[in-house]
């Protein structure tokens, strides 16, 4: 039963754990496809696509948190995000579910013990008895760490 404060959530594994996400930031879920390589790139950053018209960075988020076994095969699942207008891939294992979660549902995050910085969860919830690590992937997509967005996206950076 989906109540009004009830937020929906994408579930996603990365090696032996459940991750989510909000499910507004989901454009679509594909299979991973051979991207075009950017050079001196970090690891991480396997390349980009063209979706559609959209130039897209595919990040693998296995090989940027060191979890989970890094093959590329007709498994392989890409999620693409629009983060601040802008889209996004990032790899997985394997997408789960959408779950809705309450506030009252969601614990506060460890600061250890999981892949992620802790800035860049919103907490821990428990679903089927299974616990499911929460990530605030709009403030994952545009950290610096990543460096997919220009620190300086003002207008006259752009002209």
């Amino acid at each position: 039963m989906m109540t009004a404060d009830a937020q929906e959530f994408l579930t996603f594994t990365l090696g032996d754990e459940n991750y989510a996400l909000d499910i507004l930031t989901v454009k679509e879920i594909r299979g991973y496809e051979s991207v075009t390589k950017i050079a001196n790139a970090p690891p991480f950053i396997k390349g980009v696509i063209n979706l559609r018209g959209d130039i897209v960075p595919i990040v693998d988020l296995r090989i940027k948190f060191n979890v989970g076994k890094v093959t590329y095969d007709e498994f392989t699942i890409v999620i693409v995000l629009h983060i601040h207008s802008r889209i996004v891939g990032i790899v997985v294992d394997g997408v789960s579910d959408v779950v809705s979660l309450t506030k009252e549902q969601l614990r506060p995050p460890p600061d250890f013990g999981v892949a992620f910085n802790s800035r860049y969860l919103l907490g821990l919830a428990t679903v089927n008895e299974q616990m499911i690590i929460l990530v605030d992937i709009n403030e994952l997509i545009s950290s610096d760490e990543l460096g997919l967005f220009d620190t300086a996206e003002s207008p006259a950076a752009k002209s």
